[in-house]
């Protein structure tokens, strides 16, 4: 529910449904992303992963393509975001997702 609050802008009413998860002990699973390499399944958790052995090369590899893209004229579409913030940290938590 916060998430469809959150695709229809009403922080508000997502900020309200996360405290009453919260006040009620409920808790959000986290999200995560997965590629596989080489025979090797890489998971990585939410945009601030600090538990991947090699998040630190993945991270200045992640930067290198988004500069390309930005370069070549990419603007991340922002409108379908669940974060409420600025434009360009919204721009940044997307490329990092």
């Amino acid at each position: 529910l916060s998430n469809i609050y959150a695709a229809a802008n009403r922080w508000d009413d997502k900020s309200k449904v996360r405290k009453m998860m919260k006040d009620r002990g409920i808790k959000k699973e986290t999200g995560c992303s997965c590629i596989h390499i080489n025979n090797w399944m890489h998971i990585f958790f939410v945009a601030k992963d600090t538990l991947h052995r090699q998040i630190k090369g993945v991270s200045v590899e992640l930067n290198r393509w988004s500069e390309k893209l930005a370069a070549a004229g990419h603007v991340p579409d922002t409108s379908f975001s669940m974060y409420d913030g600025e434009e360009e940290q919204i721009k940044l938590s997307l490329t990092q997702h």
